[in-house]
């Protein structure tokens, strides 16, 4: 199973969405600023993330996310 996960920083105005197989995993590497493209905002929470049953659909949906139209949607949330 994969997720696609949406987070938003606490310290700034800032929403990074990607995908993974484990989202507890991958929100403490962001938090630990494991990842270079997220360190300089952490920390982050979790707003949202949605679960594909491959990585074919689940990289589909993160492209909308990653789109403008998929960024209002999270910016409502």
């Amino acid at each position: 199973m994969i997720f696609v996960y949406a987070i938003k920083s606490l310290a700034h105005n800032y929403i990074y969405v990607g995908m993974t197989n484990n989202l507890r995993r991958r929100l403490d590497e962001h938090n630990c600023r494991k990842n270079r493209s997220t360190k300089a905002y952490c920390p982050f929470i979790m707003i949202y993330n949605k679960s594909f049953p491959d990585r074919i659909s689940a990289r589909e949906y993160e492209k909308y996310l990653k789109s403008g139209v998929g960024k209002e949607f999270l910016k409502r949330l």
